[in-house]
């Protein structure tokens, strides 16, 4: 009368197969798992501005001393800043932040190249999924500071700007800080992709392009 096979003892029977690993089921527990983290470590950070930018960028670069400074006066406002963890512009913005005595928050991402978070960080965490880790960005900033960078870069801030363009989310203040770098960019938006309807006359205005640390800050904190 003793079943051969049940729920429980399949449970707890030692299983050399690992494939369930890596099938989507699983998959998913592990997304919910980031998103449940992440809410947990951020919900109580109050107001903060993320500051994106080149992991490449070289501690002698005007950029970086620019990203510093701006982390500095930001954490000075009792403001977090936010940044992806990594060196370069990230590095700068919570050296800046960090020793001025504010929130210095890192939200990393797990890649071969990467040499994990930076030492100005006090609150971070890794994330494997991009798309959870820039939900974190979105979800936790009142106004965005864009450096130049890469792809990834340009990835969080188009995601960013298409997000305040459809009403996704609320009006952001999104500042891209050194004009020369950014302006081939936005010829091309006001030229050929308005001009082909791609986009509405009033989309490049969602943006605000700087030179000066100081305005870009005050841009991005003035309604909090």
């Amino acid at each position: 009368m003793i079943p051969t096979d049940n729920t429980t003892a399949n449970l707890l029977k030692a299983d050399a197969d690992t494939d369930w690993l890596h099938m989507d089921p699983w998959r998913v527990l592990r997304i919910q798992s980031e998103f449940v983290d992440g809410f947990g470590a951020l919900a109580e950070l109050g107001p903060a501005v993320s500051i994106f930018g080149s992991a490449r960028t070289e501690r002698t670069d005007p950029i970086y001393k620019a990203a510093r400074r701006m982390g500095s006066l930001i954490a000075k406002r009792n403001i977090a800043v936010i940044t992806g963890g990594g060196p370069g512009v990230m590095e700068a913005a919570n050296r800046g932040a960090a020793l001025a005595g504010g929130k210095s928050v890192g939200l990393g991402i797990e890649l071969p190249h990467e040499q994990g978070l930076n030492q100005w960080v006090n609150l971070g965490m890794s994330f494997r999924y991009f798309f959870v880790r820039k939900t974190m960005f979105v979800k936790y900033s009142s106004g965005v500071i864009v450096c130049p960078g890469g792809f990834g870069t340009l990835d969080e801030m188009f995601e960013l700007l298409t997000l305040v363009q459809t009403h996704k989310v609320a009006d952001m203040p999104v500042v891209l800080f050194d004009k020369a770098y950014w302006q081939g960019l936005f010829d091309w938006l006001r030229g050929p992709v308005s001009d082909h309807g791609m986009i509405s006359s009033i989309d490049p205005h969602l943006v605000t392009l700087t030179d000066d640390p100081d305005e870009a800050v005050e841009v991005v904190t003035k309604g909090l």
